[in-house]
Formats: C-alpha cells, sequence, structure tokens
C-alpha cells in the first residue's frame, strides 16, 4: 500500500493505483468526462486534470499512477479556471437543446457544468450552435440506436467500448484531426448499413446524448394515455434489479413490486413476467438440445436468447447458423403467446376473431431487443421494446414516487409466473445453468444432477465450461469477444454439445439499456440479486412452472410439437442474402406493409405470384396490391405468417404459406438505382407452388 496526500486528506491505495482512485479513497471528487470503470483511461477530455507536487505540468488523474508520499491538489483557481474554459469549448460547439434530449437530467456534461455554475458565463446567448452542421447531423436509421454527432464531446468511449477494449466490433473509430476530429462508422456508412450488431455498450458509456437507444417510451407513454387498445407489458428479470438504480436506491436492490405497481399506475392493463416464457424458452430449447444430441447432428447447439449474437452470426459467419437453435427468445416468445394463444381469445370476441389485437411493450435491459422485435418471422408479436432506461424516464414523466411505491405489487395470470431458473437468464451463465436443471427431467432422472452450477456463473470474461453426466460438456461466452476468440479454431466444435453466447459482459445485466452506472463492481453486485432471487423462489427448475405445464396441456402439446413450432420457433439467414431479403418481403405481405415491400424492389421489378393475381410489373404496383389488393390482414388467433421450411440454411428458399401449402421462390436481384439508396434490390421474384 502507498500514502498519498490529497487536498490535505491521507488516502491509502494500493501500488497501481491512479491519482484518481487515490481521491475518491480520500474521499474527494474529481470531475471526469472521458472516464468509464474497467475501460483504458484515454485523458482525452482533461477535466481531471491535478497538481501534484514536483510536476511542472498538471497530470490527468484517470491516467497518472499515484506514487508513494504524492502531495495532490484538485481544485486550484488556476485548474478551475482551466475547467471553466474547457467546459466553455465544448459548449460552444454543443447545441443548445438539453430540453428535449433523451437524456437531459442524466447527462455528464450537463451535471457538471450545472453543479460550477458555468453556464453563468452565458446568461443571454445560448451555448452552441442552433442547427448542427451538414456533417454532423443525426443517424436514425439503425432500428436499436441513433445517433446525434453535434452532441458529441469526444471523449472516445464508444470507440473504445466498440473495440479491442470490450466488444471487439469496431464499427465505431475516430477520423480526422483537431477540431475537425469525430467518431465515424466504417467508410462512415450509416449505422444501419454497417455491421452493428446493436449491442448498446455505446449508449450505455456516452457520457452525453451522442449516442442513445431509438427512444420509443413517447409513443409507448402517448398509446397508454389514449387507453383505446388494450395494453400488455412484460418485464425482464435484468430490469427489475437494476431500474431501482434510476430512482437513487442501492444497486442490487430487488424492486419487482415497486416496479409491477410503477407500471399500473402508467395505465398498463396487464402487467406480465418475462420469466415466464423464459421457462417456456428452457421447454423447447433444452428439448432441442436432447434432440440433436441423440441425433448426432448440429453440434454443439447455440442459444438463441441474445439478439446481438444471432446479428453477429447471421453478419459474420453464417455457417454456423444450422447449430444456432430456432427457439425465439423469451421476449418474442411471450409477445407470440400474448398476442395469438387462448389468453388473447379470453380478452373479447374481437380479439378471439381476429378484429384486433393488444398492444404489447416489453422492458429489457437490451437495445438489440428493439432490432429483435422488428425482425421478420417476429414481427408485430412485440409493439415496442423499451429498456430499462426508457421505462425510468416514463416513470419519471408522470411523477411517480418510485422509491415511497409499495413492494406488493404481483404478476397477473396466466403469463406471469416463473421459477428460479427463469430469474437467473438475466446473468452470464444463466440460461445455460437453468438448461441444465431441466435437462435430467427431461432425460427422466431428476435427482441425477446438481440444481446449482457455479462454475457456470460469474460475470468475468471469457469463457466458463461444465461437464453435465449424460449430456456432454457445455461453454458459456460471456461476451461477444469471447465467443470470437473460441471460434478462431475448430477444438469447439468436438469439445461441447451446447454454447451459451451474451454479447454484452455479464449478460443481460450488463446490457446496453441498463442504467448507467460508474461503480465498477455494479456487475457483480446486479448479479448477487439476481442469484438471490432464484435461492428463495418456491421452484427452481422451468419444467415446474404450473402456468407453462398448463399451456402445453391445453394448446401446445409438448415441446417441439407442431404448435409449439408455430408459435415458440423462428428462422434465420445470412444478411444480405437471397433468403434474407425474401424473409423481409414475406413478412411486408404477411403485415400487408406495401410501402415497406416495394422498397425491396427495383422500381421496374416484377413479381411472378402464380396465383390469380398474375405477374405484377413495378414496385408501386407490387405495393399496392399488398396493401390494398390481398384480404385484410388478420390479428391475433388468426394471424398466421409464412415460414422458411428450413429454420436455418443458406440458400433454401422453400416456403410454408398460410393457407398450409409449400412453395419455392427464385429471384433475380441487382444493383439499386443511385437515388433509392445503396445495396441490391429484387429485380424479379418468381413464386411455383409444389
Amino acid at each position: 500500500m502507498i500514502t498519498v496526500s490529497v487536498n490535505g486528506r491521507q488516502a491509502e491505495v494500493e501500488e497501481g493505483a491512479s491519482l484518481l482512485d487515490a481521491a475518491k479513497a480520500a474521499g474527494v471528487h474529481v470531475p471526469t468526462l472521458c472516464h468509464y470503470p474497467g475501460l483504458p483511461a484515454r485523458a482525452v477530455c482533461r477535466m481531471c486534470l491535478v497538481e501534484v507536487e514536483g510536476d511542472r505540468n498538471p497530470q490527468p488523474a484517470c491516467r497518472t499512477l499515484a506514487k508513494n508520499g504524492d502531495v495532490v491538489e484538485t481544485d486550484t483557481e488556476s485548474l478551475q479556471a482551466f475547467r471553466r474554459a474547457n467546459a466553455e469549448w465544448l459548449l460552444a460547439r454543443h447545441p443548445n437543446a438539453c430540453m428535449r434530449c433523451e437524456v437531459n437530467g442524466a447527462c455528464q456534461l450537463q451535471t457538471l457544468v450545472s453543479e460550477n455554475q458555468w453556464e453563468d458565463r452565458w446568461p443571454k446567448v445560448p451555448a452552441g450552435p442552433e442547427d448542427p452542421a451538414e456533417d454532423l447531423s443525426t443517424d436514425h436509421t439503425s432500428p436499436s440506436i441513433w445517433r446525434d454527432l453535434s452532441k458529441c464531446i469526444e471523449c472516445g468511449l464508444c470507440a473504445e467500448v466498440c473495440g479491442e477494449a470490450v466488444q471487439h466490433q469496431n464499427i465505431i473509430g475516430f477520423a480526422e484531426r483537431g477540431f475537425d476530429r469525430r467518431p465515424v462508422t466504417v467508410f462512415d456508412q450509416p449505422l444501419g448499413e454497417t455491421d452493428c450488431i446493436s449491442c448498446g455498450q455505446c449508449t450505455l458509456v456516452c457520457p452525453v446524448g451522442a449516442l442513445i437507444e431509438a427512444p420509443h417510451w413517447h409513443e409507448v407513454l402517448h398509446t397508454l394515455d389514449s387507453r383505446r387498445r388494450v395494453s400488455i407489458v412484460q418485464v425482464a428479470p435484468a430490469t427489475r434489479v437494476a431500474i431501482s438504480e434510476e430512482f437513487g436506491l442501492k444497486p442490487g436492490t430487488v424492486s419487482t413490486g415497486r416496479l409491477i405497481n410503477a407500471l399500473r399506475q402508467l395505465g398498463f392493463d396487464y402487467v406480465f413476467d418475462t420469466n415466464f416464457a423464459a421457462d417456456l424458452t428452457i421447454m423447447e430449447e433444452g428439448t432441442e438440445l436432447l434432440a440433436r444430441v441423440e441425433a448426432g447432428t448440429r453440434l454443439p447447439l447455440f442459444t438463441s436468447c441474445c439478439p446481438g449474437w444471432v446479428n453477429w452470426l447471421e453478419l459474420n459467419r453464417p455457417d454456423l447458423l444450422p447449430n444456432l437453435s430456432t427457439t425465439k427468445s423469451p421476449q418474442q416468445m411471450h409477445g407470440a403467446i400474448a398476442k395469438r394463444s387462448g389468453f388473447v381469445r379470453s380478452l373479447g370476441p374481437d380479439f378471439a376473431e381476429g378484429k384486433t389485437e393488444p398492444y404489447v411493450v416489453s422492458v429489457m435491459p437490451c437495445t438489440a431487443k428493439k432490432d429483435e422485435a422488428m425482425r421478420p418471422g417476429m414481427s408485430g408479436d412485440v409493439d415496442r421494446a423499451l429498456t430499462t432506461r426508457e421505462l425510468a424516464r416514463m416513470i419519471r414523466s408522470r411523477g411517480i414516487a418510485f422509491g415511497a411505491l409499495s413492494e406488493d405489487g404481483q404478476f397477473d395470470s396466466p403469463l406471469g409466473e416463473s421459477t428460479g431458473a427463469a430469474q437467473i437468464f438475466g446473468a452470464s451463465g444463466g440460461v445455460m445453468e437453468a438448461m441444465v436443471r431441466t435437462a435430467a427431467h427431461l432425460k427422466g432422472a431428476d435427482d441425477a444432477l446438481p440444481l446449482e452450477w457455479e462454475v457456470l456463473r460469474g460475470v468475468r470474461e471469457g469463457v466458463k465450461t461444465a461437464t453435465i453426466p449424460g449430456i456432454g460438456t457445455v461453454a458459456v461466452c460471456n461476451g461477444i469477444a469471447a465467443a470470437q476468440r473460441m471460434l478462431e479454431d475448430e477444438a469447439w466444435r468436438d469439445d461441447f454439445v451446447a454454447i451459451e453466447v451474451m454479447a454484452c459482459v455479464g449478460g443481460c445485466l450488463g446490457g446496453g439499456g441498463e442504467p448507467k452506472s460508474m461503480d465498477p463492481q455494479i456487475l457483480q453486485k446486479r448479479a448477487k440479486a439476481i442469484y438471490g432471487i432464484d435461492a428463495q423462489a418456491p421452484r427452481r427448475r422451468s419444467y415446474e412452472n404450473v402456468e407453462v405445464q398448463a399451456l402445453y396441456a391445453s394448446e401446445l402439446g409438448a415441446p417441439n410439437s407442431p404448435a409449439a413450432h408455430e408459435l415458440l420457433h423462428t428462422q434465420h439467414a445470412a444478411r444480405c442474402s437471397e433468403r434474407s431479403l425474401l424473409m423481409r418481403f414475406l413478412d411486408c405481405v404477411d403485415r400487408r406493409d406495401g410501402a415497406a415491400a416495394a422498397r425491396l424492389f427495383h422500381p421496374d421489378g416484377v413479381w411472378s405470384t402464380a396465383s390469380a393475381y398474375g405477374d405484377i410489373e413495378g414496385a408501386d404496383a407490387i405495393g399496392a396490391l399488398i396493401t390494398s389488393g390481398l384480404p385484410p390482414r388478420m390479428y391475433g388467433p388468426k394471424y398466421v405468417r409464412h415460414r422458411m421450411e428450413a429454420g436455418a440454411s443458406l440458400d433454401d428458399l422453400t416456403v410454408l404459406a398460410p393457407d398450409g401449402s409449400r412453395c419455392r421462390f427464385q429471384m433475380e436481384l441487382c444493383a439499386r438505382d443511385g437515388d433509392r439508396g445503396s445495396g441490391r434490390v429484387i429485380k424479379r421474384l418468381v413464386r411455383s407452388v409444389l
């Protein structure tokens, strides 16, 4: 240990600690903008400069190592003057849009300026340009993440977390120098046209509003206020242990009851638990795994709960899609059950007859869940996916005193029961542990395996493994970077029978939509809360969920049955492939979205329908037919999608139509016209009935 004096206060820290660590140990606050726990210190913002006795120049506290006997000053007049001038430079190029900004009240720059009253230097003239420069325009092309570079303070945290320090995706980097320096995507493409997996870690570390989750909470709030639709909300396990942080409660505080009561005050008619569908996921995915083990094919099985991981496979390793489970994530399963099962028929004749459907919202710790809710084959099951942070904004906007709410809130039935196994889905390794708990039951040996698998737990990066008697060795990749490293050689094909991958370190607990925290132990605290819920649960294995058992008995039959596949499974395709383009088109047909379908065709494109409609020529005509020429769309239990016959294939274009028939498609693609964007579109689509 070494001793450091900070503003006259003595502090003991370990060797290798920074001056910022020493200041915290001494109870002294040093302002920062570009610092984030777990990421390399960059010392870009210079807000943390401190004076060290004996050093000629001020030093950045975040990356300067403390030495025994150091005497440090943090708030001299010269340092205060520098920080004011630094803030002036940042504000001079920052838009004066705090009242409209999504991170208003949670912006580090705003807080720093406010607590020091530096804004008094501009009492009449608002800071920043009224309109951002053309090259700093907003980018809303991604369904999950919005960019506004006019708000960027060039801290570099987004590039660090997207790069080698954490995610290894390298979608964001820096271009130019000096005043023109700015973060850009690969080839400066719109984010939606890059290989971004929508993990949202960049939004988690951004100290301002330059990178945010695509904000959907305004729409949800307006829908609730109108009271025109029956509204349903489902809540993920990671949200109930993290949302408390948004309201000043101790990290790791379980706020399930408070959260339920807050959601009811917001106006939701039904409040359900996503964990119900997590138990359902285990029944489906566990059965799928054992079937593959018995057959010895398509092993190892990759879990499919994480949309960031699914995105990565489709973008980078489509050859591995046959190994990916076809089971939907709990979010999408719950949405499908809420809209298309016996529950919706109980809401009234209009729902049972397919004339309308409920408005389904999910609250997730993940930005990629927004992307997932719009995927072909699953779109419409969930109308809007909100992050934990978005829900907190909704609660504040309605003046709900979250911390004062009672903990007596209870989920509604029949889609609200869950077991302890479902609770641990939020933590890295939780999906695999839950699957292992049920595997013994599915094999007819309930007591053959232990209940808890500590070896699969923990928030450390890398790969965790366990050997399951009677099944084989399983692996847990904690973070997308760990999965990428594992796939660099072929040993994994022989070593494992099942592999869980969560794109974010810590699993959903570290998701891009969770509350921002500067606590380096925040993942551990959230994980402790998750496993605590599991330990106290009366039932801790997914197959013990009574409501899940009732659903199988009344509607689904058995796990992996045809009825289960219709509601609970999906398909995958390599991005930019013919198969992916066809799935997007058929999704537009099912939803009767002619405008979106037209954008997939060349203006002179042709659709040979092999039906009474004949050949439809021109994108506009194709769009018009889908919008108004086809029979009206049905909803709820009456809604049936086109489905690809093969769950995961590189080129199979065989389709199961809603009427039960089989058909095959042939496609001719071409480049888009210059004024219609980039990429390939359909020149001719030919349907053949088999």
